[in-house]
């Protein structure tokens, strides 16, 4: 299966462009496109919260996929690097059209990644130093830390529904599906049904 993915990050932006260099790069390569994927949303939304996680779920070994820029997957190299690597060790093949960057389970492909890797690795670091920095500053402060739980808006979306969500859950309805009916990702199903096993999401009646 070959499979494209474009995202932009607003409304206001086309994917036409992209769409019409994949379509070049796919006939240049005798590839048919199966699917098309489409994302319009900030690429610093995690992976898991946009259609891309799904397709990663979907993708098999032997499977292609196509993007116009490395930065279309993520707007974090960590994000990027842990999306390569998924796909090096599934032997999804991976092509960056205006780079010239493909992914697959070879030696060039896996030196290429551990650059990535590397790079990836310091920007982890460094975001860990600024991190500590600014959560010292923020607690000499006196200001509370973290997030409040379930503030994700993808979640709020599900805890808006909750009767609905456990009903269908009860009614034995699959996890995919339900996350399609209320277009969230799997990932924010995941952790809806996690608390709700723990106690934290009940009926209103109880």
């Amino acid at each position: 299966m070959v499979v494209a993915y474009l995202r932009v990050s607003t409304n206001k932006q086309h994917l036409m462009n992209q769409k019409e260099e994949i379509r070049k790069f796919a006939q240049k390569r005798q590839l048919t496109i199966d699917e098309w994927y489409y994302d319009i949303v900030s690429g610093k939304i995690n992976s898991n919260d946009r259609q891309l996680g799904n397709l990663l779920e979907i993708l098999q070994e032997g499977d292609c996929l196509i993007v116009t820029e490395v930065s279309r997957l993520s707007r974090t190299l960590i994000d990027i690097m842990n999306i390569i690597n998924t796909c090096i060790q599934r032997k999804i093949i991976l092509h960056c059209t205006k780079e010239g960057y493909t992914f697959e389970n070879n030696i060039n492909s896996k030196i290429l990644g551990f650059a990535f890797g590397l790079v990836a690795e310091i920007e982890r670091n460094l975001i860990s130093i600024r991190t500590k920095e600014a959560l010292a500053v923020r607690k000499a402060e006196g200001k509370t830390l973290g997030r409040p739980p379930g503030s994700s808006p993808q979640l709020q979306i599900l805890l808006k529904h909750k009767e609905q969500v456990i009903r269908s859950l009860e009614q034995k309805v699959s996890y995919r599906q339900i996350a399609e009916t209320y277009n969230v990702s799997i990932g924010t199903m995941n952790r809806f049904i996690k608390r709700y096993k723990e106690g934290k999401i009940k009926h209103n009646n109880e």
